[in-house]
Protein backbone atom coordinates (compact mmCIF):
# COMPACT_ATOMS: atom_id res chain seq x y z
CA UNK A 1 0.00 0.00 0.00
CA UNK A 2 2.92 2.69 0.66
CA UNK A 3 4.63 1.80 -2.37
CA UNK A 4 1.17 2.66 -4.39
CA UNK A 5 1.13 5.60 -2.80
CA UNK A 6 4.29 6.62 -3.15
CA UNK A 7 4.40 5.48 -6.90
CA UNK A 8 1.49 8.11 -7.77
CA UNK A 9 2.91 10.58 -5.68
CA UNK A 10 5.74 10.40 -7.86
CA UNK A 11 3.75 10.17 -10.50
CA UNK A 12 2.06 13.61 -9.63
CA UNK A 13 4.93 15.42 -9.30
CA UNK A 14 6.24 14.56 -12.76
CA UNK A 15 2.63 15.20 -14.32
CA UNK A 16 2.56 18.49 -12.97
CA UNK A 17 6.98 19.19 -12.83
CA UNK A 18 6.78 20.15 -9.10
CA UNK A 19 10.77 19.62 -7.88
CA UNK A 20 10.78 17.19 -4.68
CA UNK A 21 13.06 20.45 -2.87
CA UNK A 22 9.64 22.51 -3.26
CA UNK A 23 7.24 20.54 -1.92
CA UNK A 24 9.58 19.48 1.07
CA UNK A 25 9.80 23.60 2.07
CA UNK A 26 6.28 23.64 1.75
CA UNK A 27 5.80 21.13 4.64
CA UNK A 28 8.41 22.35 6.56
CA UNK A 29 6.67 25.26 6.40
CA UNK A 30 3.54 24.52 6.99
CA UNK A 31 4.80 22.76 9.91
CA UNK A 32 6.49 25.38 11.41
CA UNK A 33 2.95 27.72 10.78
CA UNK A 34 1.17 24.64 12.53
CA UNK A 35 3.46 24.97 15.10
CA UNK A 36 3.25 28.67 15.42
CA UNK A 37 -0.53 28.99 15.45
CA UNK A 38 -0.84 25.81 18.49
CA UNK A 39 1.14 28.24 20.35
CA UNK A 40 -0.05 31.98 19.71
CA UNK A 41 -4.17 30.74 19.56
CA UNK A 42 -4.14 30.12 22.55
CA UNK A 43 -2.95 33.95 23.84
CA UNK A 44 -4.74 35.23 21.80
CA UNK A 45 -8.22 33.37 22.58
CA UNK A 46 -7.23 34.61 26.19
CA UNK A 47 -6.50 38.53 25.41
CA UNK A 48 -10.09 38.40 23.94
CA UNK A 49 -11.62 36.81 26.48
CA UNK A 50 -9.86 39.21 28.94
CA UNK A 51 -11.11 41.90 26.87
CA UNK A 52 -14.92 40.97 27.07
CA UNK A 53 -14.59 40.52 30.77
CA UNK A 54 -13.28 43.67 31.26
CA UNK A 55 -16.30 45.19 29.41
CA UNK A 56 -18.87 43.08 31.25
CA UNK A 57 -19.23 45.06 34.15
CA UNK A 58 -21.59 48.02 31.98
CA UNK A 59 -24.28 44.72 31.86
CA UNK A 60 -26.75 43.99 34.03
CA UNK A 61 -26.58 42.83 37.07
CA UNK A 62 -27.44 39.26 36.51
CA UNK A 63 -24.10 38.47 34.66
CA UNK A 64 -22.19 39.36 38.19
CA UNK A 65 -21.97 36.02 39.72
CA UNK A 66 -20.29 34.18 37.01
CA UNK A 67 -17.98 37.45 36.48
CA UNK A 68 -17.27 36.80 40.51
CA UNK A 69 -16.79 33.15 39.54
CA UNK A 70 -14.04 33.41 36.80
CA UNK A 71 -12.47 35.82 38.72
CA UNK A 72 -11.87 33.80 41.72
CA UNK A 73 -10.88 30.89 39.50
CA UNK A 74 -8.18 33.46 37.67
CA UNK A 75 -6.93 34.31 41.48
CA UNK A 76 -6.46 31.06 42.48
CA UNK A 77 -4.65 29.67 39.78
CA UNK A 78 -2.28 33.03 39.91
CA UNK A 79 -1.53 32.15 43.42
CA UNK A 80 0.35 29.17 42.00
CA UNK A 81 2.27 30.48 39.41
CA UNK A 82 6.16 32.35 39.90
CA UNK A 83 4.44 35.56 39.41
CA UNK A 84 5.55 39.12 40.68
CA UNK A 85 3.55 38.74 43.74
CA UNK A 86 4.96 35.49 44.64
CA UNK A 87 8.89 37.12 44.15
CA UNK A 88 8.20 40.07 46.35
CA UNK A 89 7.18 37.59 49.11
CA UNK A 90 10.00 35.37 48.31
CA UNK A 91 12.49 38.74 48.75
CA UNK A 92 10.78 39.33 52.11
CA UNK A 93 10.94 35.44 53.10
CA UNK A 94 14.93 35.97 52.11
CA UNK A 95 15.61 38.27 53.82
CA UNK A 96 14.42 37.22 57.33
CA UNK A 97 16.44 33.74 56.29
CA UNK A 98 20.13 35.80 54.99
CA UNK A 99 19.81 38.66 57.34
CA UNK A 100 23.00 40.21 56.38
CA UNK A 101 26.04 39.57 54.37
CA UNK A 102 28.37 38.26 57.42
CA UNK A 103 25.64 36.65 59.13
CA UNK A 104 26.42 33.03 59.18
CA UNK A 105 23.66 31.88 56.30
CA UNK A 106 25.66 34.36 54.18
CA UNK A 107 29.27 32.54 54.69
CA UNK A 108 27.14 28.95 54.21
CA UNK A 109 26.01 30.25 51.05
CA UNK A 110 29.30 31.73 49.98
CA UNK A 111 31.08 28.09 50.65
CA UNK A 112 28.24 26.10 49.22
CA UNK A 113 28.99 27.96 46.00
CA UNK A 114 32.61 27.50 45.64
CA UNK A 115 32.26 23.56 46.41
CA UNK A 116 29.42 23.74 43.65
CA UNK A 117 32.15 25.65 41.04
CA UNK A 118 34.86 23.14 42.22
CA UNK A 119 32.83 20.09 41.32
CA UNK A 120 32.06 21.62 38.17
CA UNK A 121 35.84 21.81 37.41
CA UNK A 122 36.28 18.21 38.29
CA UNK A 123 33.93 16.87 35.91
CA UNK A 124 36.01 18.76 33.38
CA UNK A 125 39.14 17.10 34.01
CA UNK A 126 37.87 13.75 34.18
CA UNK A 127 35.68 13.80 31.14
CA UNK A 128 39.29 15.23 29.40
CA UNK A 129 41.36 12.54 31.69
CA UNK A 130 39.25 9.74 30.41
CA UNK A 131 39.78 10.71 26.95
CA UNK A 132 43.60 10.73 27.55
CA UNK A 133 42.95 7.05 29.42
CA UNK A 134 40.89 5.63 25.90
CA UNK A 135 43.51 7.35 23.76
CA UNK A 136 46.28 5.33 25.05
CA UNK A 137 44.35 2.10 25.04
CA UNK A 138 43.94 2.54 21.45
CA UNK A 139 47.60 3.02 21.11
CA UNK A 140 48.55 0.23 23.20
CA UNK A 141 50.61 2.20 25.44
CA UNK A 142 50.52 0.09 29.06
CA UNK A 143 52.70 2.61 30.63
CA UNK A 144 50.67 5.90 29.72
CA UNK A 145 47.75 3.95 30.33
CA UNK A 146 48.96 3.01 34.29
CA UNK A 147 49.87 6.58 34.83
CA UNK A 148 46.61 8.27 33.65
CA UNK A 149 44.51 5.67 35.44
CA UNK A 150 46.61 6.46 38.67
CA UNK A 151 45.44 9.68 38.42
CA UNK A 152 42.37 9.19 37.73
CA UNK A 153 41.90 7.31 40.89
CA UNK A 154 43.70 10.06 42.62
CA UNK A 155 41.14 12.60 41.54
CA UNK A 156 38.20 10.60 42.90
CA UNK A 157 39.16 11.31 46.39
CA UNK A 158 38.63 15.39 46.29
CA UNK A 159 35.52 14.42 44.07
CA UNK A 160 34.04 12.02 46.57
CA UNK A 161 34.75 14.97 50.05
CA UNK A 162 33.32 17.52 47.44
CA UNK A 163 29.77 15.25 46.21
CA UNK A 164 29.83 14.71 50.48
CA UNK A 165 30.38 18.39 51.28
CA UNK A 166 27.60 19.49 48.89
CA UNK A 167 24.78 17.67 50.50
CA UNK A 168 26.62 18.60 53.62
CA UNK A 169 26.53 21.99 53.20
CA UNK A 170 22.97 21.90 51.48
CA UNK A 171 21.67 20.25 54.99
CA UNK A 172 23.55 22.97 57.04
CA UNK A 173 21.89 25.75 54.90
CA UNK A 174 17.96 24.24 55.09
CA UNK A 175 18.80 24.13 58.79
CA UNK A 176 19.94 27.66 58.99
CA UNK A 177 17.03 28.98 57.32
CA UNK A 178 14.49 27.28 59.31
CA UNK A 179 16.46 28.59 62.25
CA UNK A 180 15.64 31.99 61.12
CA UNK A 181 12.36 31.30 60.09
CA UNK A 182 11.05 29.55 63.14
CA UNK A 183 12.42 32.37 65.56
CA UNK A 184 10.59 35.04 63.38
CA UNK A 185 7.69 33.03 62.36
CA UNK A 186 7.47 32.12 66.63
CA UNK A 187 7.90 35.50 67.56
CA UNK A 188 4.54 36.74 65.36
CA UNK A 189 3.17 33.78 66.90
CA UNK A 190 3.02 34.67 70.54
CA UNK A 191 3.22 38.33 69.84
CA UNK A 192 -0.49 39.87 70.63
CA UNK A 193 -2.05 36.89 71.60
CA UNK A 194 -1.85 36.04 67.82
CA UNK A 195 -2.05 32.13 68.70
CA UNK A 196 -5.14 32.69 70.43
CA UNK A 197 -7.06 34.43 67.75
CA UNK A 198 -6.05 32.11 65.04
CA UNK A 199 -7.32 29.50 66.23
CA UNK A 200 -10.40 30.56 68.32
CA UNK A 201 -11.48 34.12 66.70
CA UNK A 202 -9.70 33.69 62.67
CA UNK A 203 -11.17 30.43 60.87
CA UNK A 204 -8.97 31.43 57.81
CA UNK A 205 -5.94 28.69 59.01
CA UNK A 206 -7.09 25.59 60.70
CA UNK A 207 -3.99 24.21 61.31
CA UNK A 208 -1.36 26.57 62.48
CA UNK A 209 0.97 24.16 64.01
CA UNK A 210 1.21 22.16 60.61
CA UNK A 211 1.79 25.41 58.82
CA UNK A 212 4.85 26.56 61.47
CA UNK A 213 6.15 22.85 61.91
CA UNK A 214 6.08 20.99 58.16
CA UNK A 215 5.63 23.72 55.75
CA UNK A 216 8.46 25.71 57.24
CA UNK A 217 10.65 22.92 56.82
CA UNK A 218 9.70 21.85 53.43
CA UNK A 219 9.73 25.26 52.10
CA UNK A 220 13.58 26.12 53.76
CA UNK A 221 14.46 22.26 52.31
CA UNK A 222 12.88 23.37 48.96
CA UNK A 223 14.76 27.05 49.21
CA UNK A 224 18.38 24.99 49.96
CA UNK A 225 17.89 22.33 47.47
CA UNK A 226 16.44 24.82 44.69
CA UNK A 227 19.79 26.53 44.72
CA UNK A 228 22.33 23.71 44.13
CA UNK A 229 19.54 22.90 41.41
CA UNK A 230 19.83 25.81 39.59
CA UNK A 231 23.66 27.29 40.23
CA UNK A 232 25.21 23.84 39.67
CA UNK A 233 23.44 23.22 35.98
CA UNK A 234 24.94 26.90 34.98
CA UNK A 235 27.93 26.83 36.10
CA UNK A 236 27.81 23.00 34.02
CA UNK A 237 26.99 25.08 31.25
CA UNK A 238 29.11 27.93 30.43
CA UNK A 239 32.32 25.91 31.85
CA UNK A 240 31.07 22.62 29.28
CA UNK A 241 30.31 25.20 26.15
CA UNK A 242 33.90 26.37 26.28
CA UNK A 243 35.61 23.22 26.64
CA UNK A 244 33.33 21.80 24.25
CA UNK A 245 33.98 24.81 21.88
CA UNK A 246 38.01 24.37 22.96
CA UNK A 247 37.60 20.52 22.19
CA UNK A 248 35.94 21.25 18.08
CA UNK A 249 38.30 23.80 17.49
CA UNK A 250 41.13 21.60 18.21
CA UNK A 251 39.78 18.98 15.34
CA UNK A 252 39.19 21.81 12.97
CA UNK A 253 35.50 21.81 12.56
CA UNK A 254 32.99 24.54 12.78
CA UNK A 255 32.28 25.54 16.80
CA UNK A 256 28.86 26.88 15.96
CA UNK A 257 27.02 24.36 14.50
CA UNK A 258 27.05 21.92 17.56
CA UNK A 259 25.73 24.80 20.00
CA UNK A 260 23.23 25.85 17.43
CA UNK A 261 21.65 22.27 16.85
CA UNK A 262 21.50 21.50 20.90
CA UNK A 263 19.81 24.81 21.52
CA UNK A 264 16.74 24.34 18.99
CA UNK A 265 16.46 21.13 20.37
CA UNK A 266 16.07 22.44 24.08
CA UNK A 267 14.09 25.23 22.92
CA UNK A 268 11.48 23.03 21.83
CA UNK A 269 11.66 20.73 24.14
CA UNK A 270 11.12 23.46 26.70
CA UNK A 271 8.07 24.34 24.83
CA UNK A 272 6.79 20.40 24.38
CA UNK A 273 7.01 20.24 27.94
CA UNK A 274 5.27 23.45 29.20
CA UNK A 275 2.29 22.58 27.22
CA UNK A 276 1.96 19.93 28.40
CA UNK A 277 2.57 20.04 32.17
CA UNK A 278 0.50 19.78 34.84
CA UNK A 279 -0.20 22.58 37.47
CA UNK A 280 2.34 21.08 39.84
CA UNK A 281 2.04 24.14 42.58
CA UNK A 282 -2.41 23.34 42.47
CA UNK A 283 -1.80 20.07 42.70
CA UNK A 284 0.72 19.97 46.13
CA UNK A 285 -0.87 23.26 47.63
CA UNK A 286 -4.18 20.90 48.13
CA UNK A 287 -2.20 17.93 48.86
CA UNK A 288 -0.58 20.20 51.73
CA UNK A 289 -4.05 21.20 52.76
CA UNK A 290 -5.52 17.70 52.80
CA UNK A 291 -2.40 16.80 54.77
CA UNK A 292 -3.23 19.94 57.38
CA UNK A 293 -6.43 19.31 57.89
CA UNK A 294 -6.02 15.41 58.74
CA UNK A 295 -3.54 16.38 61.09
CA UNK A 296 -5.75 19.29 62.11
CA UNK A 297 -8.60 16.34 62.96
CA UNK A 298 -6.13 13.89 65.04
CA UNK A 299 -5.13 17.13 67.29
CA UNK A 300 -8.88 17.60 67.54
CA UNK A 301 -9.54 14.11 68.84
CA UNK A 302 -6.24 14.40 71.39
CA UNK A 303 -7.62 17.65 72.28
CA UNK A 304 -11.48 16.78 72.95
CA UNK A 305 -10.71 13.39 74.03
CA UNK A 306 -12.50 13.68 77.23
CA UNK A 307 -15.78 15.30 75.47
CA UNK A 308 -16.05 12.58 72.82
CA UNK A 309 -15.31 9.68 75.44
CA UNK A 310 -18.23 11.69 77.45
CA UNK A 311 -20.51 11.81 74.81
CA UNK A 312 -19.68 8.58 72.81
CA UNK A 313 -18.91 10.78 69.86
CA UNK A 314 -16.24 8.21 68.66
CA UNK A 315 -18.57 7.04 65.52
CA UNK A 316 -18.43 10.13 64.48
CA UNK A 317 -14.75 11.36 64.98
CA UNK A 318 -14.02 8.24 62.94
CA UNK A 319 -15.96 9.12 60.13
CA UNK A 320 -14.44 12.51 59.70
CA UNK A 321 -10.99 10.78 60.27
CA UNK A 322 -12.05 8.07 57.39
CA UNK A 323 -12.98 11.14 55.11
CA UNK A 324 -10.11 13.51 55.42
CA UNK A 325 -7.92 10.20 54.96
CA UNK A 326 -10.23 9.53 51.60
CA UNK A 327 -9.79 12.89 50.72
CA UNK A 328 -6.12 12.99 51.02
CA UNK A 329 -5.77 9.91 48.78
CA UNK A 330 -7.94 10.88 46.12
CA UNK A 331 -5.16 13.92 45.86
CA UNK A 332 -2.20 11.61 46.07
CA UNK A 333 -3.39 9.56 43.52
CA UNK A 334 -4.53 12.22 40.98
CA UNK A 335 -1.37 13.71 41.50
CA UNK A 336 0.85 10.16 40.65
CA UNK A 337 -1.90 9.57 37.60
CA UNK A 338 -0.90 13.02 36.11
CA UNK A 339 2.68 12.65 36.87
CA UNK A 340 2.82 8.84 34.84
CA UNK A 341 2.62 10.83 31.34
CA UNK A 342 4.21 13.75 31.69
CA UNK A 343 7.46 12.03 33.47
CA UNK A 344 7.07 9.62 30.11
CA UNK A 345 7.14 12.31 27.54
CA UNK A 346 9.95 14.03 29.73
CA UNK A 347 11.89 11.03 29.67
CA UNK A 348 11.96 10.50 26.56
CA UNK A 349 12.44 13.75 25.07
CA UNK A 350 15.24 14.58 27.50
CA UNK A 351 17.11 10.79 27.29
CA UNK A 352 16.92 9.53 24.32
CA UNK A 353 15.77 12.80 21.74
CA UNK A 354 18.58 14.84 23.78
CA UNK A 355 21.10 11.31 23.39
CA UNK A 356 20.18 11.66 19.83
CA UNK A 357 21.12 14.85 19.25
CA UNK A 358 24.32 14.84 21.30
CA UNK A 359 25.61 11.79 19.04
CA UNK A 360 25.10 13.89 15.60
CA UNK A 361 27.25 17.03 17.66
CA UNK A 362 29.90 14.75 18.62
CA UNK A 363 30.01 13.73 15.07
CA UNK A 364 30.35 16.76 13.69
CA UNK A 365 33.50 17.76 14.16
CA UNK A 366 34.89 13.88 13.52
CA UNK A 367 33.27 13.88 10.39
CA UNK A 368 33.21 17.63 9.04
CA UNK A 369 36.90 18.57 10.60
CA UNK A 370 39.47 19.52 8.12
CA UNK A 371 42.25 19.08 10.61
CA UNK A 372 43.96 15.73 10.70
CA UNK A 373 46.04 13.83 13.41
CA UNK A 374 49.41 13.08 12.18
CA UNK A 375 51.03 14.40 8.94
CA UNK A 376 53.36 11.93 7.82
CA UNK A 377 52.60 8.87 6.15
CA UNK A 378 52.32 4.93 7.23
CA UNK A 379 50.53 3.00 10.05
CA UNK A 380 51.63 4.49 12.74
CA UNK A 381 50.38 8.08 11.44
CA UNK A 382 47.14 6.28 10.93
CA UNK A 383 46.87 4.98 14.53
CA UNK A 384 47.42 8.41 15.53
CA UNK A 385 45.06 9.79 13.62
CA UNK A 386 42.28 7.17 15.34
CA UNK A 387 43.75 7.70 18.89
CA UNK A 388 43.14 11.43 18.37
CA UNK A 389 39.40 10.99 17.47
CA UNK A 390 38.31 8.30 20.04
CA UNK A 391 40.17 10.58 22.78
CA UNK A 392 38.10 13.24 21.07
CA UNK A 393 34.49 11.38 21.16
CA UNK A 394 35.34 10.50 24.79
CA UNK A 395 35.80 13.81 26.04
CA UNK A 396 33.23 15.29 24.20
CA UNK A 397 30.38 12.16 25.01
CA UNK A 398 31.19 12.81 28.55
CA UNK A 399 31.33 16.33 28.49
CA UNK A 400 27.75 16.06 26.73
CA UNK A 401 26.26 14.38 29.41
CA UNK A 402 27.33 16.32 32.09
CA UNK A 403 26.05 18.94 29.60
CA UNK A 404 22.69 17.64 29.44
CA UNK A 405 22.34 16.54 33.13
CA UNK A 406 22.59 20.00 33.82
CA UNK A 407 20.20 21.45 31.08
CA UNK A 408 17.70 18.65 32.65
CA UNK A 409 18.03 19.94 35.79
CA UNK A 410 17.38 23.11 34.92
CA UNK A 411 14.53 22.40 33.13
CA UNK A 412 12.52 20.11 36.26
CA UNK A 413 13.89 23.02 38.50
CA UNK A 414 10.42 24.26 37.50
CA UNK A 415 8.91 21.68 39.09
CA UNK A 416 10.46 22.17 42.75
CA UNK A 417 9.79 25.54 42.31
CA UNK A 418 6.44 24.89 41.72
CA UNK A 419 6.04 22.43 45.02
CA UNK A 420 7.96 25.33 46.69
CA UNK A 421 5.11 28.10 45.72
CA UNK A 422 2.37 27.02 48.11
CA UNK A 423 4.57 26.96 50.92
CA UNK A 424 5.74 30.43 50.45
CA UNK A 425 2.11 31.63 49.86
Amino acid sequence: MAGVVSKMWDDALLKYNVPRETVGRAVAVAAVAAYAAKLSVPRVRRWLQSGDDNGQPGADNNNLPPIKKRRSQVDIKRMHRVNKEFLLQLEKLLRVMIPGVWSKESALLGVHTLSLAARTFLSIYVAALEGHIVKHIVRRDARSFMLMLLRWFAVAIPATFINSAIRFLECKLALAFRSRLVDHAYGLYFNDQTYYRVSNLDGRVENADHCLTDDISAFTSSVAHLYSHITKPLFDCALVTVALAQSTHQMGANVVQGPLLACAVITVTGHILKAVSPHFGQLVSEEANRKGYLRAIHSRVIANAEEIAFYNGQKVELNHLRRAYKSLVFQMNKIFRQRLWYVMLEQFLMKYVWSGTGLVMVSLPILTGARQAGTGHGSSSSSDSVSQRTQYFTTAKNLLVSGGDAVERLMSSYKVRAKRTPFGR
